[in-house]
């Protein structure tokens, strides 16, 4: 049976090769980058480079060195001390770390030491399980040590139930070191239980090495303070949010000067993705999404003066700027992608204004494919919004032909459609593999303003929907799609959108497919571990009966409600550690789906989480995605 798997595989890989197109045994073949950093002589880039193996079913990486300025790529044996540690303080002394601690009674041993064989799980609140992981009664911790070989690290958030780094994804960019190496700054979110899973409210807090003391530097913020760091003078900076409870809330730039916050994003209708500040501290770099791409920005600092604070977008092109790196001279250090090429860095020279790609490592694969061509296209909804809409076009694309249309419904529900490189939802793949890919930027997306942004909440299944419909419309009209053969597909918001659209098509859709959906709002909101994202996106809960907002939520907006008019074979996926969508919503719509006697399949991955990561579940995956529309479209 393994034979015929990877036979299988090898059949897809030569007969793409054949075609000059890009399949799922090739996407799964290049390589990924990642920078580690500037070299301290900052003369050259340190980056790693991910290999999936399917066979091995992991990972592999190797490390390579490159000039700043471009040239021949050099492999590392190890990168260790090449790049600053930022871990390490300024003044060389102490390192910082982090690592799981156990705080909390959880397990049926914890209570009951003399039964060490019970697998019981004890909860006195919510927060009992996140992401994939359950929680065991352990917390991350910061730690710090003497820079020496096996000195004692010392925590500091002694016995304390909270999380620094942040779960499920926190990393070191959660803490850091003041500039006089006298206190450490990390984020942390304070609640414990039920109050953690319903607020947003993280802070940053200022730990003092000396006097072992801990305050709380955001205290009159209620909302999402992280990305902590100091200017090249010593000022704290952050990203901030300001509604507990909202995840999607704008996104600022905050600067503490002399104890005065100064909010530099506050009137740029935009949000932050990530910034660094300029080596002379006089202005502050960020990526933000802009009409349906990811650029670079540039804001100046004014400090205790009374200039005027200014946003300028730095970079324009479709392509999306994922990650500033750091400065080289005048050149801007970066990582870029576009929906035909996974992430490669550049350097962008800040007064010329030209690019230069520095690393190449798909360029050889890529080379030997023909890629599909994208438009922009602007559409006008049904309250008179232009709205822009992607359209990706196959390879060699014929316009006499007709082709079968997909319509992707983007996940979120707010988050940017741009131009990113995924390697599951991958919009080059979808087109190589012969169907013209419609993808709207419907509302709830950044890039478009907070407004647009902002009008997705409380409203899921509301003017959204007729955003989807608007496009599919529009573009069907052109003689090059088959009107007979249109399908939607989506995950997570774009999996709700799925099954929403399912009840309300009117037979536009020939196929649907579906995965991590949201298909039952109450049961939605009765398991999944962030509430404080139900509770916001839902207006409320489901037993509120004299909330308007909620009952329109869980009644209108609500997929399961539908069910009566579903009449289109439709794929559910499902992850088993899925816990932000959890295994019951893909099951419940299922079950409906076959006892309505529909056409419908059930993927299901017990080991995957909210995506799906190990290289052989990502080729099964691929495979049964287009084995379906094959099947029903």
């Amino acid at each position: 049976m393994k034979k015929l798997f990877f036979l299988t595989l090898i059949s897809i890989g030569l007969n793409a090769t054949a075609q000059n197109v890009l399949s799922p045994e090739m996407l799964w073949k290049l390589g990924r980058v990642s920078v580690i950093g500037i070299s301290k002589d900052a003369k050259s880039i340190i980056y790693k480079v991910a290999i999936p193996s399917i066979e091995e079913n992991k990972s592999n990486s190797k490390f390579y060195t490159i000039p700043v300025n471009g040239g021949n790529a050099t492999e590392l044996k190890e990168t260790k001390g090449l790049v600053s540690d930022k871990n390490i303080s300024p003044d060389g002394k102490y390192i910082l770390s982090d690592q799981a601690v156990k705080i909390n009674s959880v397990l049926g041993k914890d209570f009951y030491p003399n039964l060490e064989k019970s697998n019981v799980q004890i909860y006195n609140g919510l927060d009992y399980r996140h992401w994939d992981t359950w929680n065991d009664g352990t917390h991350n911790h910061v730690f710090y040590a003497e820079n020496i070989e096996k000195a004692t690290a010392i925590d500091i958030m002694p016995n304390e139930p909270f999380d620094a780094p942040q779960k499920p994804s926190g990393g070191d960019e959660d803490y850091i070191w003041s500039p006089d190496s006298k206190s450490i700054v990390y984020v942390s979110k304070k609640k414990f239980g039920t109050d953690y899973a319903i607020s947003t409210n993280t802070d940053l807090y200022e730990y003092n090495i000396s006097t072992k003391t801990t305050k709380n530097l955001t205290e009159n913020n209620l909302g999402y303070d992280t990305n902590p760091a100091f200017s090249p003078s010593g000022n704290l900076s952050w990203l901030q949010m300001q509604h507990d409870g909202y995840e999607a809330d704008k996104n600022d730039i905050i600067v503490r000067n002399r104890n005065i916050d100064i909010n530099l994003t506050a009137n740029w209708d935009g949000n932050v993705d990530n910034f660094m500040w300029s080596p002379n501290g006089k202005n502050v770099f960020f990526v933000a999404a802009i009409d349906g791409t990811k650029q670079l920005f540039e804001v100046n600092f004014p400090g205790m003066t009374k200039m005027a604070i200014s946003v300028n977008q730095i970079t324009k092109g479709d392509f999306d700027v994922a990650d500033i790196i750091g400065f080289s001279g005048d050149n801007i250090i970066v990582t870029r992608t576009d929906m035909n090429h996974a992430a490669e860095v550049y350097s962008y020279n800040l007064k010329k204004n030209v690019w230069l790609k520095i690393t190449n490592v798909n360029d050889e694969a890529y080379s030997k494919l023909t890629l599909p061509k994208y438009e922009r296209r602007y559409v006008t909804t049904t309250d008179g919004k232009k709205m822009l809409v992607w359209v990706i076009l196959p390879p060699n694309f014929d316009k006499t032909k007709k082709y079968p249309t997909l319509l992707y419904c983007q996940g979120g529900p707010q988050s940017p459609l741009t131009q990113s490189y995924s390697f599951r939802w991958n919009f080059s793949l979808m087109a190589s593999q012969g169907y013209v890919v419609v993808a709207p930027n419907r509302r709830g997306m950044y890039g478009h303003g907070q407004e647009w942004n902002e009008q997705i909440s409380k409203d899921w299944g509301g003017q959204v929907m007729d955003d989807y419909l608007s496009a599919i419309d529009d573009v069907a009209k052109e003689s090059y799609v088959d009107k007979t053969r249109l399908g939607a597909v989506g995950a997570s918001y774009g999996g709700y959108s799925v099954f929403q659209l399912a009840g309300i098509h009117n037979n536009r859709f020939k196929t649907f497919i579906s995965h991590c959906g949201v298909f039952n709002l109450e049961s939605m909101s009765g398991t999944t571990e962030e509430v404080f994202f139900t509770n916001w996106d839902f207006g409320g809960k489901y037993w509120e009966k004299d909330n308007a907002i909620a009952q329109k939520a869980f009644s209108k907006f609500n997929p399961k409600n539908s069910v009566e008019k579903w009449n289109t074979p439709i794929l559910i996926i499902q992850g088993g550690k899925d816990y932000r969508v959890p295994i019951g919503q893909g099951q419940e719509a299922f079950q409906a789906a076959q006892l309505r006697g529909i056409k419908s399949r059930f993927l299901y991955f017990p080991e995957e989480n909210h995506w799906v990561l190990k290289p052989q579940n990502a080729m099964v995956w691929q495979n049964e995605f287009f084995k379906w529309l094959k099947e029903t479209l």
